[in-house]
């Protein structure tokens, strides 16, 4: 029984491969930085909050070619210049969260929108707020949308704000606390050239950070 369930199982698994394979799919280019916990995390008290998968995440499969369309794109922000670092860091590569290499905006809920300059199909968005330290930012939302005003082609792809404080709607995303692997958010294939990430402070303070935003798509032709 033993070994007809473990070749049942090897065959399911050859065949999502296979699959993959004559389906042009490949595992994001994804490097992450090295983990930079200091100390023993803290017990986080947050509601709605995910489990810990307890291992690496599996690999994010994409068409070939896909590629980080955000990087040294130009971005912006909401409210005041940050206290610390500057805006375009957001889309430099550096994503170690040493000190110097984040940005950290004011308190409240801040946005930063980046412009790919072209739409583009996106697959993924994967970004740090602070990796040094376990915490929990609130009221995540990313958006994307077709022109600079969010008016055209908005779509929502990610929302944990579930009691609606930010104003943005109410999501059903839950809260995650900020590792190294920084959070991956599934694209879906959507059309779009702005792309906008909310924040409300974190476990730790009422201010919001940046170390990194990746975006994964390719240019629409």
């Amino acid at each position: 029984m033993n070994t007809v369930r473990f070749t049942t199982l090897a065959t399911v698994v050859g065949c999502a491969v296979a699959f993959a394979w004559q389906a042009g799919l490949e595992p994001l280019p994804i490097v992450l930085p090295k983990p930079l916990f200091e100390g023993t995390p803290e017990n986080l008290k947050v509601a709605n909050l995910e489990k810990p998968l307890g291992k690496p995440r599996p690999p994010f499969l994409a068409p070939a070619g896909t590629v980080n369309v955000a990087r040294n794109k130009p971005v912006t922000g909401s409210g005041a210049e940050p206290a610390i670092g500057d805006l375009e860091m957001i889309t430099d590569g550096e994503k170690s969260s040493l000190d110097g290499s984040y940005v950290q905006l004011a308190p409240g809920l801040q946005s930063i929108t980046i412009d790919l300059k072209q739409k583009c199909t996106i697959y993924a968005i994967l970004f740090w707020h602070y990796h040094k330290q376990a915490r929990v930012y609130n009221d995540v939302v990313v958006r994307v949308a077709e022109d600079a005003d969010f008016i055209t082609g908005v779509r929502t792809l990610f929302n944990n704000d579930f009691d609606n404080s930010s104003g943005l709607g109410a999501g059903r995303d839950l809260n995650y606390v900020e590792t190294a692997e920084g959070k991956l958010v599934d694209g879906r294939g959507v059309e779009a050239r702005y792309v906008r990430l909310y924040a409300n402070g974190s476990s730790a303070s009422t201010l919001n950070h940046y170390v990194e935003v990746e975006v994964f798509g390719r240019p629409v032709r």
